[in-house]
């Protein structure tokens, strides 16, 4: 009709209406899981979690290893608390994880410009995913001990010599090529706690000894018979996603 005009408000209303029943229907197979009653979808099915393969090393070489094995180690260092990192399995955790979607950085926004030096909530300025970071920075790593140590590798030095060139490497004191010693340092402690803490089922946290140590119950089912008792210690061991040995269900 001439003149008349067409309210926006009913107008959106009915786009997104129609928009919204397209997507619900968009596919064959959504439509029949819908018409059938079938939940189209599980919690946890698009990306659940893949167990470490045991065996040997994935990414690492038998050099690389044994390097990152001696800094986990002295990074987390045994004491009558706990075992080392390098026991607790960290190296086996970052080795893992480099050989997977974290190391090949695919879900980092990797295009330039790559601006050094930026605050930390920019996050990571380097063209190098996580595992070329770890070849590259042990690849200095080397030549540096060797350098300086008499020809030694770093899993080659002392208890005090590892801890020095550590405390220098802090500091960003050994000049690295291609990744400096500061950001590697600060990467390989990140990923060492989150070995020593991570769900044993990524390969770290053997035995579920970091969650022993500060009491982390783990994976169980629920909580709701000691919410009311938040004051008091959690006595049931720590469970993991892949459950424990001995693990009863209702306990």
């Amino acid at each position: 009709m001439a003149g008349h005009k067409t309210d926006p408000m009913i107008s959106r209303r009915a786009l997104l209406a129609s928009t919204a029943a397209a997507a619900l229907v968009g596919s064959t197979q959504a439509k029949a899981r819908f018409l059938s009653g079938e939940v189209p979808w599980a919690p946890g099915a698009a990306t659940p979690p893949e167990p470490a393969l045991p065996g040997g090393w994935i990414y690492f070489t038998p050099d690389e290893a044994r390097a990152v094995e001696a800094i986990v180690e002295r990074l987390i260092p045994a004491d009558e608390l706990s075992p080392s990192g390098k026991d607790a399995g960290c190296a086996v955790f970052i080795d893992r994880q480099l050989a997977g979607p974290y190391g090949g950085a695919e879900r980092l926004y990797m295009k330039p410009p790559f601006v050094a030096g930026t605050a930390p909530e920019f996050g990571p300025q380097s063209p190098l995913s996580p595992a070329q970071q770890y070849r590259v920075a042990l690849k200095s790593l080397d030549a540096y001990c060797r350098s300086n140590f008499g020809g030694k590798g770093f899993a080659e030095l002392a208890p005090e010599e590892r801890d020095k060139v550590l405390a220098a490497m802090e500091k960003g004191e050994p000049k690295f090529d291609g990744f400096g010693s500061r950001p590697f340092f600060n990467l390989v402690l990140q990923n060492t706690m989150e070995g020593f803490f991570a769900d044993p089922i990524y390969g770290g946290n053997r035995d579920m000894v970091g969650w022993k140590l500060i009491g982390f119950p783990g994976a169980r089912y629920d909580y709701r018979d000691f919410i009311d008792h938040v004051t008091e210690p959690y006595t049931l061991p720590p469970v993991s996603l892949q459950g424990r040995a001995g693990w009863n269900p209702g306990r």
